[in-house]
């Protein structure tokens, strides 16, 4: 059982991976289906990520986006000059796998530097600097000639059949090395520091260091999607990557829930498919409803979520209690067996029917002293 909880998330992605990438290789799955995984992948890998800061870490960073932009330009760029350099085709995967390394490392190395002054503050003020950070990256994407400026950088497009198997594959990547890094004692430390820092920095835990780690590699994984992004579309524009995309990325990670990975990748899918599928809906005089069915339907979510008059409701009928229906054996009388260690068939040095008695008497002096032995008679 613990063994199917551990490995549950991995097998239900991976086994969505091998079908959904088999029809589509078929070429059953349409395109239209083949980018909504692919911008799936990208909000797991976003939410999944910003998590271990937010919920694990229990800083708030609105500059993610930001991080997400660094890794789609530069990666980006790196493949662009790669490509046209060499005469590869788009599809190239060492170029892909390049880029992905290079987005990575160039967010991971952002997050450090403004991780150094920024973690040091708490609360607001460390959401005010990132959003401030994610800002400053825009307008420098925006006004920079090199890469394409406010109309946008062209990037080379990966074959849509696969790219979003890859992206899957990133996303089980991006689990297990946050989950693996969680169940340390690595991850014990975060998690305390979190619950009181205090306390943390009075059990020896270097804070700053910590710290330090976890927004680095949160920013990592953020480049990693900008550069999944980047290979998603022909052509990546700064605006994209503003103030409220990091919201956004934030909505994911507060609706699935504060510190629960599964519950992250639920809300991100989620998300991504009303932001897909509403336009798609809601077409002509309807499209103005568009952004308040979508605000109802997260203010739902988040009563439900939160509300504690359907506490008792969630519990009853939550996705873990769902697997233990269906994986946990049910109790069946008939199949109960005989319990071997019942007091009468266990052998002991004296009869269980026996009775083990004190005689009391009484001297002339009025001390008490007693002859204690043992008499055995039946009950």
């Amino acid at each position: 059982m613990n063994f199917v909880k551990k490995y549950l998330t991995y097998a239900i992605i991976g086994a969505l991976a091998i079908l959904f990438g088999a029809l589509s290789i078929a070429g059953v799955l349409t395109p239209s289906y083949q980018y909504l995984f692919e911008k799936i992948s990208i909000s797991v890998i976003l939410a999944v990520s910003l998590g271990l800061v937010v919920g694990f870490l229990g800083e708030l960073s609105l500059g993610h986006a930001a991080f997400m932009c660094v890794g789609a330009y530069l990666g980006g760029k790196i493949s662009q000059l790669i490509v046209e350099g060499l005469g590869l085709g788009d599809s190239n995967f060492l170029v892909f796998i390049l880029a992905l390394v290079i987005g990575a490392v160039s967010a991971g190395v952002c997050g450090f530097v403004i991780g150094l002054p920024a973690l040091r503050l708490k609360g607001d003020y460390l959401a005010i600097v990132t959003l401030a950070f994610g800002e400053i990256v825009r307008v420098i994407f925006t006004n920079a000639k090199v890469f394409g400026g406010a109309q946008g950088m062209p990037t080379p497009r990966f074959d849509r059949k696969y790219l979003f198997v890859i992206g899957f594959l990133l996303v089980l990547a991006t689990i297990a090395v946050i989950q693996n890094l969680l169940k340390s004692k690595h991850g014990r430390a975060i998690t305390a520091i979190r619950d009181n820092e205090i306390a943390a920095k009075a059990t020896g835990i270097n804070v700053t260091k910590y710290k330090l780690v976890v927004f680095a590699l949160s920013s990592a994984f953020a480049g990693v999607a900008g550069v999944l992004y980047s290979y998603s579309n022909f052509n990546i524009q700064p605006a994209k990557f503003g103030y409220n995309y990091s919201i956004e990325i934030l909505v994911m990670v507060v609706l699935g829930g504060m510190g629960k990975i599964n519950g992250s990748i639920i809300a991100a899918t989620l998300i991504t498919f009303l932001n897909t599928k509403l336009p798609l809906v809601l077409t002509g005089e309807l499209a103005v409803l568009q952004n308040l069915f979508y605000a109802l339907i997260l203010i739902l979510l988040v009563i439900y979520n939160n509300a504690p008059a359907l506490k008792g409701f969630r519990e009853k009928y939550n996705f873990k209690n769902l697997i233990n229906l269906i994986f946990k054996p049910k109790h069946d009388p008939a199949k109960v067996r005989d319990d071997a260690a019942r007091w009468d068939v266990v052998p002991t040095k004296i009869s269980m029917d026996e009775v083990i008695s004190t005689d009391v008497i009484i001297d002339n002096y009025g001390d008490n002293s007693a002859d204690i032995g043992e008499r055995g008679g039946n009950k």
